[in-house]
């Protein structure tokens, strides 16, 4: 007998061998590691896809994603399990370092170099939907007033395309601009379209989202101010959070910050930064006399004293 979850059009459960499986795909494809005890994510995320393509099992269903051509299905299956809880302002902690202390201080120090226009360049990993980048520059605005006298650069990326696509167009639902918005950011920084809203193009072209899986040594490259990588390396297990924190930490300037998340650390993983606290605050920046570079071909990160 066929056990099956009690919803309508009811699936089946996923067997422990067929979860083994799926686990596998999953962390081939992303990275991301799925135990046993995340066998619903599976079961409910993939559910709609299992239902249309008419699978005959878990077993089926994963032979026709691994079969099809177009890629499609791996897509699909891709879109659905890296859909993470986001929010505007989520955890106001980070954004608060940035208003109180790493902005400011970062402008301070390049108008003390010469800079007229100053350059600040901002990285998002793991993106989702881009609710953070947008928070980032709504935050930037409310601080610096005219946000045309610095040479802003904000970049996004996450390998969910329907995540990218989405923050790419800037459209948010009602409940999702209510979340962590005022209505005064709301009406300031959005127009109304289709029953929903969309940052207005002064803003959103600030900002740009691509695809891409981050561990792929060849995924990302640039030099950043600030790094956010938030509550990204809690879904990879060890190995695949060292490559993910040192390619961030390869991604920073000299004297770049790398913020993650609350529950994370980066003991063990990255020698060459350090910690630092203001307020309830933590971020990593690069110790003194070190460097780091990034080498595509190994996917590794080549540490080195500057002195």
């Amino acid at each position: 007998m066929t056990h099956t979850t009690s919803t309508a059009a009811a699936v089946p459960v996923v067997k422990p061998d067929e979860m083994r499986a799926w686990s596998a795909f999953v962390h081939k494809v992303s990275g991301i590691f799925l135990d046993p005890s995340k066998t619903y994510l599976i079961q409910t995320r993939l559910a709609d896809l299992y239902r249309t393509t008419g699978a005959g099992d878990w077993s089926d269903l994963l032979r026709r994603v691994q079969m099809d051509p177009t890629g499609r299905y791996r897509n699909q299956v891709v879109n659905a399990i890296t859909t993470n809880e986001t929010s505007f302002f989520r955890d106001r902690t980070p954004f608060d370092l940035l208003r109180h202390k790493l902005i400011p201080d970062l402008i301070d120090r390049r108008r003390r170099e010469g800079y007229k226009r100053v350059p600040i360049r901002i990285f998002s990993a793991a993106c989702s939907t881009g609710q953070e980048v947008y928070s980032t520059i709504i935050m930037l605005d409310e601080l610096l007033g005219d946000l045309l006298k610095y040479d802003l650069q904000i970049a996004g990326t996450d390998i969910s395309d329907q995540a990218v696509a989405q923050a790419s167009s800037g459209v948010y639902s009602p409940l999702e601009t209510g979340r962590g918005l005022t209505p005064a950011q709301v009406n300031r920084y959005f127009q109304t379209v289709n029953g929903g809203f969309k940052v207005r193009d002064n803003y959103r072209f600030m900002a740009s989202f691509r695809k891409a899986n981050l561990l792929d040594p060849y995924a990302v490259s640039g030099s950043y101010d600030i790094v956010f990588c938030r509550n990204v390396g809690i879904y990879f297990r060890e190995e695949e959070r060292r490559i993910l924190f040192r390619l961030m930490a390869s991604l920073l300037k000299p004297d770049g910050a790398l913020i993650i998340g609350s529950t994370e650390s980066l003991t063990g993983f990255c020698p060459n930064l350090e910690a630092k606290r203001h307020l309830r605050s933590v971020y990593y920046q690069r110790k003194t006399g070190t460097s780091a570079t990034h080498s595509p071909a190994s996917g590794k990160i080549l540490i080195s004293s500057t002195r």
